[in-house]
Parts: C-alpha cells; sequence; structure tokens
C-alpha cells in the first residue's frame, strides 16, 4: 500500500467507522457467537503472498463484527462505560502516525511536555489538591497517565511497598528486606476491584478485605481494628486501597474516616475512582472526595465516562519521588543531556515506553470543554435516575444499594435464583447486555447508562424488555419464551429517538428483518 492508496483507504475507513458508529442501534449488543467461532471464518495459515485491501476489508464485517460487544449501543448497560468521541478517535489516530517511544523526555519532548500539561488540566478540572500538580513548584507531586485502573493501582501497591521497607530498614539494622516483604499487609474494602487483590498478588504482599458497612463504605474504625490486629500479630501495614464509585454498586470508601487513620498509622493511602472520578469534573458531586488531601496517589480512568477512547488512566502522585526509587533505572543508553531537568516517565510506570496517550485526552478537552463535559455527565446521571424510579414503581423489583451516579443496581425480589434466570435471558436475548454483582448476600443487575446518544426512549425501551423477561421468568411458563416485543412497535420507539431521520428508516428495516436484532 503506497500513500495515494493509504489516503483512499484511510478515507474509506473513516467512512465505515462514521456509518458504524452513526448506525450502531441496528447492531445486536451481545455477540451470539460460541468459543471458536472465527477458526471457521479464517484460514488455519497466514497466506505466503499479500492479499488485496478489498479482500481484507470485506472481511470486517464478515469475521470481525459477528463477535464483537457493541459497548457503545444505548442498550449496552454492561460494565462501567468505555466510549470514545471523534476528537478522541482523531487524537489515537495521530498518535499512532507518530509513533513516538515516550519513555524519556528526549525520547519525545512533545510527548512528555503536553501529558504534564493536561493531567495538570485535568487534576485541576476534578479538584485535587495542588500538590498532585506538576505546576506546583513547593512539591515533587504530578501526572501521568497508565494504560488501566489495574496498572495504577499495581504501581500505587509497589511504590508503596519499596517505601515501608526503606522505611523500616532505617529504623531497624540486621534484617533482611524480603524478611520485611513478608510481613506487609495491606488493605482494601470487600466491594474492591479485583486488580487490588491481583496487585497483592504480583506483589507478593498480604491484602486483606475488609468488611463494609450498610451503605457497603469502608469505615476508619474498621480499618484501625485491621491494623491494630495486624500489629499485634508482628505484621507491618503499609498501604490502603479506598475505593470511591465500587463496580459492584458504586458505592464510596468513607475518605475523610480513612485518611486520618491513614495517616496516623503510616499507610500509604491509594484512592481508586475509575469510574466516578470523571463525575468529579461537576463541583457538586466532589462531596465523595472529602479527605482526598490524605491521599499519596489517586487514579481515574477518563476511558470509561470521559469520551476518551482506551486505554487511558489518570494517575497523580503527591511525591514523584517514591516512584523514581521504585522504578529507576540508568543505563547508558537511557540518558540524556536533559536528565534530572526534565521528566522521565520511564521512572513513573511499570513499561519502560508508552504511547502518546496525552493527545486524545488533549483533543477530547479542547473539543468539549470543562461545560460539554459536565454537561454530559449530568445527563448520564439524569438518565439513570430516569430508570431508577422505572425500577421503583414494579413492586416485583427493589434497588438495594443508593444510586449516586450513571449507575443503577437492581434485583427481582426473593431469592437470588429469579435474578440469576432474569439476566440469563436478558443477554441471551441480545436486545440488552448486562452483567451482575455480588452486594453481601444480594444477587443484582447492574444497569449502566454507558452511550452519550442514550436517550429516554433508549432506556424505556431497555425497561420494557426487562419487564417482559420478568414476567415470563416469574410466570415460569416456558410457553412465553419464544414471544418477542413487537416489531411495529420497536419501530416505532426507534423512530422516536432516531438521531438521523435520513437514516432511521435504513436502521428500522434492518432491524426487523434480523432476528433477535432490537
Amino acid at each position: 500500500m503506497d500513500f495515494d492508496e493509504y489516503r483512499k483507504r484511510g478515507k474509506e475507513m473513516v467512512d465505515y467507522i462514521s456509518d458504524y458508529l452513526k448506525n450502531i442501534r441496528s447492531r445486536r449488543v451481545f455477540p451470539d457467537v460460541s468459543p471458536g467461532y472465527m477458526r471457521h471464518l479464517v484460514p488455519e495459515s497466514a497466506p505466503q503472498s499479500g492479499e488485496k485491501w478489498e479482500d481484507i476489508f470485506k472481511d470486517i464485517e464478515e469475521v470481525i463484527m459477528p463477535g464483537v460487544r457493541t459497548g457503545r449501543v444505548p442498550t449496552c448497560n454492561a460494565y462501567f462505560p468505555a466510549l470514545n468521541s471523534f476528537p478522541s478517535l482523531l487524537g489515537d489516530m495521530l498518535a499512532d502516525a507518530i509513533g513516538c517511544l515516550g519513555f524519556t523526555w528526549a525520547s519525545s519532548p512533545a510527548c512528555t511536555e503536553l501529558e504534564t500539561i493536561v493531567m495538570d488540566w485535568l487534576g485541576k478540572m476534578i479538584g485535587l489538591p495542588t500538590e498532585f500538580l506538576h505546576s506546583n513548584e513547593q512539591t515533587m507531586g504530578g501526572g501521568v497517565i497508565q494504560t488501566t485502573s489495574s496498572d495504577a493501582t499495581f504501581v500505587s501497591v509497589l511504590a508503596a511497598r519499596s517505601e515501608a521497607i526503606r522505611r523500616f530498614l532505617c529504623v531497624q539494622s540486621g534484617i533482611d528486606a524480603a524478611d520485611i516483604n513478608a510481613r506487609l499487609v495491606g488493605y482494601c474494602s470487600d466491594q474492591a476491584h479485583s486488580s487490588v487483590e491481583k496487585a497483592g498478588l504480583i506483589g507478593l504482599v498480604k491484602m486483606r478485605l475488609l468488611p463494609t458497612d450498610n451503605n457497603l463504605s469502608l469505615r476508619g474504625d474498621t480499618l484501625q481494628e485491621a491494623i491494630d490486629r495486624d500489629r499485634e500479630d508482628g505484621l507491618i501495614p503499609f498501604y490502603l486501597c479506598a475505593t470511591l464509585g465500587t463496580t459492584g454498586a458504586c458505592a464510596f470508601d468513607n475518605l475523610k474516616e480513612l485518611g486520618p487513620v491513614c495517616e496516623t498509622e503510616g499507610l500509604w493511602l491509594h484512592i481508586d475512582a475509575a469510574y466516578a472520578g470523571t463525575a468529579f469534573i461537576c463541583p457538586e458531586y466532589r462531596i465523595w472526595m472529602e479527605g482526598v488531601e490524605h491521599a499519596h496517589s489517586f487514579a481515574f480512568n477518563p476511558s470509561k465516562w470521559m469520551m476518551v477512547n482506551f486505554d487511558c488512566t489518570a494517575m497523580w502522585v503527591k511525591n514523584s519521588g517514591a516512584l523514581h526509587r521504585t522504578f529507576n533505572v540508568d543505563p547508558l543508553y537511557l540518558k540524556h543531556e536533559n536528565s534530572g531537568a526534565a521528566i522521565d516517565y520511564m521512572h513513573w510506570q511499570v513499561p519502560l515506553s508508552k504511547r502518546f496517550r496525552a493527545l486524545k485526552l488533549w483533543f477530547v478537552i479542547r473539543s468539549f470543554g470543562v461545560a460539554g463535559i459536565q454537561k454530559h455527565v449530568r445527563e448520564g446521571v439524569r438518565l439513570a435516575k430516569t430508570f431508577e424510579m422505572m425500577v421503583k414503581k414494579d413492586d416485583r423489583f427493589e434497588v438495594p444499594a443508593e444510586r449516586v451516579l450513571g449507575m443503577v443496581v437492581f434485583r427481582l425480589r426473593g431469592d437470588n435464583a429469579y435474578t440469576e434466570e432474569l439476566l440469563k435471558k436478558l443477554n441471551k436475548s441480545g436486545k440488552v447486555h448486562m452483567v451482575p454483582a455480588a452486594l453481601k448476600d444480594k444477587y443484582v443487575i447492574r444497569f449502566t447508562v454507558t452511550s452519550q446518544y442514550t436517550t429516554e426512549g433508549d432506556i424505556a425501551l431497555d425497561w420494557k424488555i426487562i419487564q417482559e423477561m420478568a414476567t415470563r421468568v416469574l410466570s415460569e411458563d416456558d410457553s412465553v419464551e419464544e414471544e418477542e416485543v413487537e416489531e411495529e412497535e420497536v419501530i416505532e420507539m426507534r423512530h422516536s429517538f432516531c438521531t438521523s431521520p435520513a437514516t432511521c428508516q435504513k436502521c428500522c428495516v434492518r432491524l426487523v428483518s434480523k432476528a433477535g436484532l432490537l
């Protein structure tokens, strides 16, 4: 492929992507394939000679799309949002073309400097204390873009571990670092993301899951009791991961209580706000950040709710020296004349190098502005509240945890088996997609508003599908299994909120022509 053909094929790909996103409602939400489906669609070995682009392009629809979970369909309410936007896509396109390797400032000055700037922008946007900003010359704080929240958590665990070992060796001689490491213990709530437990496993430190209160929040007295008990057993408490917006119910740990305990006991406090962090751009939601001044590190994912496509995790630390002491490598081939005078992000992360992720973040912030992102967040919260009200009006259902942001957890009253069966049937239908969570002893279904294009009509259709499937589950009448929502009604509802009247008819025709697609 030469320059001229690339220009032509690139425009075709942009057209394909635009059509894909514009008409995404016509696609099945959850793929109807089984493990190994692709093996029957592609050859067993790579082609000996290059193929025509037309043949490769044709296989996008025939091979790839049947196995894609269309997470940007407004009726996909699983996980947390994995959004994108046109400015973000364009940013990644340019980053891929530049192809820089941002391990040191010298390897790509623009990559490093733009990252420090947009991380300061973003830190100010969510109201972080100035100690976390590069621009605060009184501290060693600053921000770095990691790949995922799992990586950010792992980085914080490793940094906290090295600081704890260093501190312990300073006060007690004649002991081996490995012996100290074996006694280290960290904490998180029983609602924390599984990546916290995984970080402990990889970091070779104990990680205790502490019980939460009735609001699924980790409290200060629970942490203090665990610390006291572990110290009595000869262990060394060193770390806490507090969650703002848990995966299961979007619950919030009590930072106002946890922060002072960590400060008094000498624990590294890391805050995981993967989903909820974007909401803090709206001042009214920063109430959940009270106590953040006690944190050593803070992370959230613009790739979840901020319309920045995956991967992109924003992480800030108060003292970058802790990262340098953990990840510092200094071979001759990585030195440059500005070493020490400029930031070298290779010392802030596990990988040596990094992609130019700051570009897409920069494009999104400039394109939408703070006000535009705030509007997007508030609309998602409003739609989630609309769905919550619908659920509460149906006596067959309950909402067992408080809705704060754009996620609602709900379940059928009674035995967990009813809700399990309901979710199984919903996902099997392909019309909607949701995932479960366990809140104490209750099996719940998580419903998130995942698309910036979601409308009240989408929410109403989702709820109609859920209600009708619940009727089948509770009636225990298999004869109703094959009934479907009336096609004409689906068309009418789709027409009521279709974003483009010119293509609406095409979408609706496709909807009724493909079995099982709504």
